[in-house]
């Protein structure tokens, strides 16, 4: 009898282990169920991957703010906000599986008790990140030929850009908020603009902050950048505000080298500051620029 429990519980043992898998997260290698089959998502970069490999949240943040997300939504149950997750909503729904990161990322430990959960964070390398987060996910849901076949599009069209925007100077990151204004620079939230494209910064002392270093109109002169890439902040929470245009619509920034070139690209906001290292919030950027430098 004794030998005959033991085998049963090698079987359920083999068993739980072929039904996991060891992926890459914020956290590092854990193992993560395979096809779970009802799953809470807490993090947009992560619904923008899921949904690039055709993965339907069952349950989602009551705001996705990004139209290209909103069909996820649709056929999903709310579950509190990002910062906010309605916990006693999750628990209801018995999850198989949760992926926190980013703005939910503080939520993992309580999450955790009610199930299985990743966290997703993409924080260093928004780019390598990104992509590691994408086969994960590949990984977790057996999409990995779908997944794969999203990177290899993705670095063929990174290499493309890099080749477009090869020697055309240096680049200032700045986002606005309201008439306020931030700049980023390449150690910084955005800063894969400069690394994976390889810009030069126009500044190469700009403080590495989650939320930038706070300058003024002064500070985009003297920096006289050759390329200007601006994110406006409040569009991408769909508030109303001074927009990015009019912010910066300045005597000022008219005499630097970006402004008087045609070199200002407005990069659609929600996507890279709310879903940044999503597959499809990376591909629409690389997109938007390879279009407006090909139009200069």
């Amino acid at each position: 009898m004794h030998r005959l429990i033991s085998f049963v519980m090698f079987l359920l043992a083999a068993q739980a282990q072929a039904q996991s898998v060891e992926v890459q997260s914020f956290a590092g290698r854990i193992q993560a169920p395979v096809l779970p089959k009802k799953i809470v998502v807490l993090d947009l970069a992560a619904l923008d991957s899921l949904t690039a490999l055709g993965v339907q949240p069952a349950g989602l943040t009551s705001d996705v703010y990004l139209p290209y997300l909103e069909d996820a939504a649709d056929d999903a149950v709310a579950v509190g906000s990002l910062f906010e997750p309605d916990f006693e909503a999750i628990f209801a729904m018995a999850p198989d599986l949760i992926i926190a990161g980013g703005r939910s990322s503080e939520q993992v430990p309580e999450l955790a008790r009610i199930a299985p959960t990743l966290d997703m964070t993409i924080w260093d390398n928004t780019v390598e990140e990104g992509l590691a987060r994408l086969a994960a996910y590949g990984r977790i849901f057996e999409k990995q030929a779908v997944a794969d076949s999203l990177i290899a599009q993705f670095n063929a069209k990174l290499s493309n850009v890099r080749a477009t925007v090869s020697g055309s100077g240096r680049a200032l990151i700045v986002m606005t908020n309201g008439p306020k204004i931030s700049a980023y620079g390449a150690g910084g939230r955005f800063g894969w603009l400069h690394d994976a494209l390889g810009l030069p910064e126009a500044v190469a002392s700009v403080e590495k902050a989650t939320h930038g270093e706070a300058i003024s109109f002064e500070f985009i002169r003297e920096a006289n950048p050759d390329i200007l890439f601006v994110i406006d902040r409040m569009a991408a929470i769909g508030q109303d505000s001074e927009s990015a245009r009019a912010t910066l619509d300045n005597v000022l920034v008219h005499e630097t080298t970006a402004w008087k070139t045609g070199q200002v690209i407005h990069l659609s906001a929600g996507p890279i500051y709310l879903a940044g290292g999503g597959i499809q919030s990376m591909t629409l950027t690389l997109d938007e620029i390879l279009a407006a430098l090909k139009d200069r």
